[in-house]
């Protein structure tokens, strides 16, 4: 028995009536702990990866072995960090795995972020070794000269060099028991202003994490939810809060998992239809993406559930979704909250509730307050900033004391989002706090006004931004992207005819009726899918790439 266990059976002992046996198994939280089921029951089950790769859970193990032992050959050890550059495939998977269960760190590096982005988050970070595919060889090469200090750099090809890599080591490896306090992630969250932050999760939490994700998705009656009859298929990168957390979810519960690579349209339709896939979560833009091919008609999406995060579900996608065939539903979360906080009734056909920001998931202790932390009513009108506890939240930030202490100001976590509970006691998101808009002393939600545009022929994107005015301190306008032939002066006049049918019936307010719509080529977004206000305005003000 390891001396930390020790301690914590004696620490038992002298509050507990129970004598524990120095001999009983304490069963750290640990990572390794998420294989043990699928080891022994899905060990035929498949996983598929991209076009050309099928291993099964028992290869998997052995695969996460190999790798592990892989790395100590390259000077790993406990403690050290890895860095991953890979497209979404089964080596992330593994690497999910081994590098925390040997009681490295792993970080997922985001390689949507600028090159000097990139840079900082390696230099912050600091890993030891990076494993990098081919696609990102030229970005390394790029910044490679301004490390801050030697990280040993393993290019894998194609993937082929992984296997040259991995496949001469043995796949027995003795991953060690530790404290489940022990950090096992790293990552860097964007936002508009500042460096990136980074953001890391214990064994502990991802563990927990994994079971609320489980227990929150698979309460649904029937076919709903995500349970061990599904097969999962992850749309959001890797890198992003461990893909949502759902390949740890998925390989615990040893369901058929398939991993795409690189994203395209028409690769994730083929598998889809190849492979049956049941189970899915992306951003906006990747499901979008998807339902604009040719080929989406032609595919049957009638069993595919989709959870949409990361950014707002608008009504219009929502409604082409639903002629798609496809189950679609929200969820809420973010980078420090691991990320699950909320999900939508999975088992309700209301499009009203599938689109609902969601009830909290197990364990999660939610609420709407004031700015001195005051309740507001749950009456699903009164706003305020929602803040949270759960035992997945990250703690604070890598390195930044300052930040840590505004997140978790008054002993909550601080998500910036601005929304209302219901009575039934569900949570609506209307804003984030630096993008409400404020007119006149009253305030406007911008996603409000962003769902009415996006259910509009012609709109395939909308933000809802404040533009400063002289007498009124803000006034809302709306930033288009137009659907492919579109006319720009039709779309406008059927926006502002729907707009002053919401006034005239009472649903809106007559001063929050948008006064300029303005058309642009695409929509800014940060590297995880959220739209980029703060660059959309100065885009607006400076009147780059804008038609009014």
């Amino acid at each position: 028995m390891a001396d930390w266990q020790v301690k914590k059976a004696k620490d038992s002992f002298c509050m507990s009536v129970t004598s524990p046996s120095l001999n009983a198994y304490g069963y750290p939280l640990l990572i390794k702990q998420l294989l043990t089921r699928s080891r022994l029951v899905s060990a035929r089950q498949e996983i598929v990866s991209g076009s050309n790769m099928r291993l099964t859970y028992a290869q998997l193990n052995e695969r996460i072995g190999q790798l592990a032992n892989a790395l100590k050959a390259s000077g790993i050890g406990e403690g050290m960090r890895v860095g991953v550059m890979d497209w979404d495939t089964h080596r992330y998977l593994e690497c999910f795995f081994a590098v925390p269960m040997m009681g490295a760190v792993l970080h997922t590096i985001n390689v949507r972020l600028s090159p000097a982005q990139v840079l900082y988050t390696i230099n912050h970070g600091q890993p030891d070794l990076i494993i990098v595919h081919q696609d990102f060889m030229p970005l390394i090469d790029e910044i490679k000269s301004d490390f801050d200090r030697d990280i040993t750099i393993v290019p894998i090809g194609n993937g082929d060099g992984y296997e040259d890599w991995i496949g001469g080591a043995p796949t027995g490896f003795e991953f060690p028991d530790f404290d489940e306090s022990r950090t096992a992630t790293l990552f860097y969250t964007t936002g508009t202003t500042g460096n990136p932050k980074g953001v890391s999760y214990s064994h502990r939490q991802l563990v927990l994490h994994t079971l609320g994700l489980i227990a929150g998705f698979g309460a649904f009656p029937g076919n709903a939810g995500f349970h061990r009859g599904d097969v999962y298929m992850p749309l959001t990168p890797l890198f992003h809060v461990h893909g949502w957390g759902f390949p740890y979810a998925a390989t615990m519960m040893g369901v058929r998992q398939v991993y795409p690579g690189r994203y395209t349209p028409d690769a994730v339709l083929r598998l889809i239809a190849d492979e049956g896939v049941t189970f899915s979560h992306c951003v906006p833009t990747i499901l979008s993406m998807v339902l604009d091919h040719p080929g989406c008609p032609q595919t049957d999406l009638s069993q595919w559930k989709v959870i949409i995060g990361g950014a707002a579900l608008p009504r219009g996608l929502q409604d082409r979704a639903a002629a798609a065939g496809i189950s679609l539903h929200a969820a809420y979360g973010m980078s420090e909250t691991c990320p699950f906080l909320t999900v939508a009734d999975l088992s309700s056909d209301d499009p009203e509730r599938q689109a609902q920001t969601g009830f909290p998931g197990p364990l999660v202790d939610l609420r709407v307050v004031t700015p001195d932390m005051k309740d507001v009513p749950h009456d699903g009108e009164t706003t305020g900033e929602v803040v949270a506890r759960a035992p997945w939240l990250t703690q604070g930030y890598f390195g930044n004391e300052q930040a840590s202490d505004e997140l978790w100001a008054g002993g909550y976590l601080h998500t910036g989002d601005v929304g209302y509970i219901r009575e039934d006691g569900s949570l609506q998101i209307t804003d984030r706090l630096k993008d409400v808009i404020k007119t006149g002393g009253e305030w406007i939600s911008s996603l409000a006004l962003e769902n009415i545009a996006s259910a509009c022929s012609g709109v395939e994107d909308v933000a809802a931004i404040g533009l400063p005015h002289a007498k009124w301190g803000e006034r809302p306008v709306l930033v288009a992207q137009l659907a492919k032939n579109a006319e720009p002066d039709q779309v406008r006049q059927v926006i502002l005819e729907e707009f002053q049918s919401r006034a005239d019936m009472g649903d809106l307010s007559k001063w929050a009726v948008p006064d300029r719509i303005f058309f642009i080529d695409r929509l800014p977004r940060t590297s995880v899918g959220k739209l980029d206000k703060k660059l959309l305005r100065q885009e607006i003000s400076t009147g780059t790439d804008v038609k009014s």
